[in-house]
C-alpha cells in the first residue's frame, strides 16, 4: 500500500520503504533500497562488532548483516518468520539490513519531514534525519550514511 503523505505531486516527492522494529516505525529512501528479501540465519564472524549478524550468500556475493535494531541500540533482532534483510547500498558497500517486517512504502516530500526533536540523544540524532506523521504513526527516517560506523566505511 502506498500512502501519499506530502501535498500535490511534485519533483521534490521521494519514495521510502516503512518498516517496524519492535513498536517503532522507520523509513529509508527507496532510492538506496536494492531489494528485500526473507530471513536468511547468517553465518557469525569472528571478533565482529555485536550489531553484525553476520554474513550470508546472496547470488554468489558475500552480504554482511546488520541487526539494525541493535544497531540503534534496542537490542537483539529475535528473527521470526516475517522477519526481513533490506539490502542497501551504504556509500560503496552493500549491506543486508534485518528488521521485524516491512510495513509501508510511502510517497512524500521534503516539506513535510519534521526534524529529529532537540530531545533526542546526540546518538538518535546520528541515526535519525526527521520524522514524518503519517494516519498517527510517527515514522523515523533512518539516515543510511550512519549505519556502518566511519572506521567500517573507510575500510569498506
Amino acid at each position: 500500500m502506498v500512502h501519499d503523505i506530502g501535498h500535490a505531486a511534485n519533483s521534490g516527492d521521494r519514495e521510502f520503504v516503512a518498516f517496524c522494529m519492535g513498536s517503532q516505525e522507520f523509513c529509508v529512501d527507496i532510492m538506496g533500497v536494492r531489494e528485500i528479501r526473507g530471513w536468511t540465519p547468517a553465518t557469525p564472524l569472528p571478533h565482529a562488532p555485536p550489531y553484525v549478524r553476520g554474513v550470508i550468500n546472496l547470488r554468489g556475493a558475500v552480504l554482511p548483516i546488520i541487526d539494525l535494531a541493535m544497531r540503534f541500540g534496542l537490542g537483539l533482532t529475535e528473527p521470526t518468520p516475517r522477519s526481513v534483510i533490506i539490502v542497501v547500498q551504504v556509500h560503496q558497500q552493500v549491506v543486508g539490513l534485518l528488521v521485524d517486517a516491512v510495513s509501508d512504502i510511502l510517497m512524500t516530500s521534503e516539506a513535510s519531514m519534521q526534524p529529529t526533536p532537540d530531545v533526542a540523544s546526540e546518538m538518535a540524532k546520528t541515526f535519525v534525519k526527521g520524522v514524518y506523521a503519517v494516519d498517527g504513526r510517527m515514522i523515523s527516517i533512518v539516515t543510511l550514511d550512519c549505519v556502518l560506523p566511519v572506521t567500517e566505511k573507510a575500510a569498506a
